[in-house]
């Protein structure tokens, strides 16, 4: 994996990193991850998982899957917001890809289907937060993605130190911003790193 001259790149002791950003290093072997930003949702001893927010699914269109899903009928889209046709659908991870997940603003909450991450940021993974946003009752800033990327006990910070990843904070307008063509670099300038920078040799911090 890529090689990043820094010290402490991950401490076991440290808190767990849900809610910061996940960047793959240049050498990233794994192509489902080359050049991905990922929100960390969850990362405990027992695991890890988190959504790609870099990544737009190629060949469907929300409007596409809220037809597919029975949301958006034929007889009522004339009444449907425009957003409808222009949100994008990301690829979140290779795990459960036939599945929804939203990231999303707090400023919607559903009892016992969302699960609030950070001050800013939650995680719904139910069909009536996309019928909110398909009737324009959902969350200020929404990530829709399909699958997720997951990791098994201990994995992740295996990656890290082997210098899969680097982290950083996350925030909401490098999450949500529909523009994902320059959220690697982006993400990267959150810790003053400039891509070139980077050595792709590999070994140990």
């Amino acid at each position: 994996m890529g090689r990043l001259i820094k010290e402490d790149i991950f401490d076991p002791e440290c808190n767990f990193l849900d809610g910061a950003l996940l960047i793959a290093m240049p050498a990233m072997a794994d192509p489902r991850f080359e050049r991905s930003v990922i929100y960390l949702c969850a990362h405990s001893e027992d695991g890890a998982m988190g959504i790609i927010v870099n990544q737009h699914a190629p060949h469907i269109s929300f409007d596409e899957l809220l037809e597919q899903l029975n949301i958006n009928p034929p007889q009522e889209r004339i009444s449907m917001p425009v957003i409808n046709q222009s949100m994008a659908v990301h690829m979140g991870g290779p795990v459960e890809t036939g599945r929804g997940f939203v990231l999303h603003s707090s400023d919607y909450y559903a009892e016992d289907s969302t699960l609030p991450i950070d001050e800013g940021v939650c995680l719904t993974a139910t069909l009536d937060i996309l019928r909110a946003i398909a009737y324009g009752n959902g969350p200020n800033q929404v990530l829709l993605a399909l699958g997720y990327a997951g990791w098994a006990p201990g994995q992740l910070e295996s990656e890290i130190h082997e210098n899969g990843w680097l982290h950083c904070p996350s925030d909401a307008d490098l999450i949500f911003n529909p523009t994902v063509e320059n959220k690697y670099e982006r993400a990267l300038a959150k810790i003053g790193i400039n891509p070139s920078f980077l050595v792709n040799d590999s070994g140990h911090a």
